[in-house]
């Protein structure tokens, strides 16, 4: 009897060991950060901010590409309580995300404005259309003006279903025409666009290679083309209709193992790693104490910007989706 309650008493011991499953020490002087590829390519701030970070705490940063900022949400939905992930990082004010699986203890970060009391922001941007000026002279002043003749073949839209830009522009629509008139924007549009991409970068590729002179994208997007190839002939078209205001937020698990290494990185990110980021995102960082190079007088500022209610997104997007994918 007693060998019996002896192997009981391990065999429970075992058990619980396999369900806390105990960090490394590789695993306890790391971090690991999904974020969407652009974060992560040759022009992103990924690298950089991660060797800075590095180099400051000794804590190494596990990179991981989910493509866009759709997917990331997706993934980290699919593997719930066992993503390997201490950050989000990508994630958009217009995405529908479960905010059970992030943590909202967020003390440490009660200055800046935590959205869904999970979500931390770390950039924004205004949506806007713009153009090649090499390309075209004549500018539309309004959404309505890509339905016009003049501009068939001469843009290149998003699908909101996999794109946050994308979706940016479908309530964009939805804000200037309203939830009874937005489909027929679109429905005018279809056969004026060349094409519907599936991701900002591949719509923006596009649009770089002289496919279409003009895409939807951000205000801020002609100061990459100021910093790096010291040109002005990319322009954000201010419209009649107001501009949508987007911000790009990053959340900590609820199951990350690595909970101060976490803070820590997100803390790096809004404070060393705010320009970095403002400059390969060609966003506006949310640490106002940033300076920002000259080349961001160049991005457009719209004399009307709105916030697109958040409630109204979690109450009728999947209607709106739904409503839209039987015109496309």
């Amino acid at each position: 009897m007693k060998r019996i309650i002896i192997f009981a008493i391990c065999l429970l011991a075992l058990v619980g060991s396999a369900i806390a499953t105990p960090v490394t020490e590789e695993q306890a002087s790391s971090v690991t950060v999904y974020a969407y590829d652009s974060f992560l390519g040759e022009w992103g701030a990924g690298e950089s901010i991660a060797k800075a970070f590095e180099e400051k705490t000794g804590i190494k940063v596990n990179l991981v590409g989910c493509n866009g900022a759709s997917e990331l949400v997706q993934r980290i939905a699919y593997e719930g309580k066992d993503c390997p992930a201490d950050i989000a990082l990508g994630i958009s004010d217009s995405m529908l995300v479960d905010t059970s699986l992030f943590a909202s203890d967020l003390d440490a970060f009660s200055g800046y404005d935590i959205d869904q009391g999970c979500l931390i922001p770390f950039d924004w941007g205004v949506f806007a259309f713009e153009a090649d000026t090499q390309k075209i002279q004549s500018m539309p002043k309004s959404l309505e003006d890509l339905a016009k003749p003049e501009y068939k073949g001469k843009f290149i839209l998003i699908d909101p279903r996999t794109s946050s830009v994308g979706l940016g522009l479908l309530l964009w629509t939805i804000d200037a025409f309203g939830p009874d008139g937005y489909l027929s924007w679109w429905r005018s549009v279809k056969d004026n666009a060349l094409t519907i991409a599936d991701s900002w970068s591949s719509a923006y590729g596009l649009f770089t290679e002289g496919e279409a002179p003009l895409v939807i994208t951000y205000t801020t997007s002609p100061v990459y083309h100021v910093m790096w190839e010291d040109t002005t002939r990319y322009q954000a078209l201010e419209f009649t209709n107001g501009h949508i205001k987007t911000t790009e937020y990053c959340a900590i698990l609820k199951s990350s193992r690595n909970r101060a290494n976490a803070e820590l990185f997100v803390q790096f990110l809004l404070n060393e790693g705010q320009e970095s980021l403002a400059v390969a995102n060609t966003m506006f960082p949310v640490n106002e104490t940033v300076e920002l190079p000259p080349a961001f007088d160049y991005a457009l500022r719209p004399s009307r910007i709105v916030s697109f209610d958040r409630q109204k997104i979690v109450d009728n997007l999947d209607k709106w989706i739904a409503d839209w994918e039987k015109i496309w």
